[in-house]
């Protein structure tokens, strides 16, 4: 059966995100969004360069996906950039 996943800002399903299962997520039930946030550099860039998704965006992968949670190898490989 196939469900409806959110997917962050960052790539992943928001429902596999530790935050959001422990009930931690700092944008409650929605997940992660594009938008100025203090603990997310990713969501915050993404905001900054009207991104939906950062692998939507042409400098990805960049510095600030290096950081994670993501393994930098694998957005090198999902890009064509690798």
């Amino acid at each position: 059966m196939l469900m409806d996943l959110r997917i962050g800002v960052c790539g992943i399903a928001c429902e596999r995100c530790p935050r959001m299962r422990s009930g931690n997520c700092p944008n409650g039930q929605v997940g992660c969004v594009p938008r100025e946030n203090r603990f997310c550099e990713i969501a915050t860039c993404a905001f900054q360069k009207g991104e939906r998704l950062c692998f939507d965006c042409k400098e990805f992968p960049c510095q600030t996906t290096r950081k994670g949670p993501i393994a930098f190898g694998y957005c090198e490989y999902i890009s064509g950039k690798g």
